[in-house]
């Protein structure tokens, strides 16, 4: 089964949807799609997660999660913390910085998707299409 980022666009089907994304953010914000993916999940949490988390919660292998952690961690966007359970490890969590740059980065990706879509999809596709996106959550 073919993910929606990974659908063909356009006529010679070379450019898929994540690419497309990925070269909004990069363009915008210097920021690469499994970046963003990391953050968009991180952003999704309420408190420090353990830095092994995100591994098993994207699509990213796990030592590609561990360089890109470094990386959003040099840009000052992640901050890593003590454990408040075990001293040995260490979590992570947005820094003020980092969901000030997710919210941009997340307007530019909403802003890349919606051309796409609103150029393919009229209105009773996009509410077929959040149905079964709100069907997939429920059974997640």
């Amino acid at each position: 089964m073919t993910s929606l980022m990974e659908l063909p666009l356009g006529e010679s089907g070379g450019t898929t949807l994540a690419a497309r994304v990925d070269e909004a953010l990069l363009c915008a914000h210097d920021l690469p799609l499994s970046w963003f993916e990391v953050m968009l999940w991180l952003h999704g949490q309420s408190e420090p997660v353990a830095a092994s988390d995100p591994g098993a919660k994207t699509l990213l292998s796990r030592s590609q999660v561990s360089r890109v952690i470094n990386s959003l961690k040099s840009r000052g966007l992640v901050t890593r913390v003590v454990s408040p359970t075990d001293a040995r490890s260490v979590h992570i969590a947005l820094s003020e910085a980092g969901r000030s740059a997710f919210a941009e980065a997340d307007a530019t990706r909403r802003a890349a998707l919606a051309e796409v879509f609103d150029d393919r999809l009229d209105e009773r596709d996009i509410e077929d299409l959040e149905r079964v996106c709100q069907k997939l959550k429920r059974r997640a």
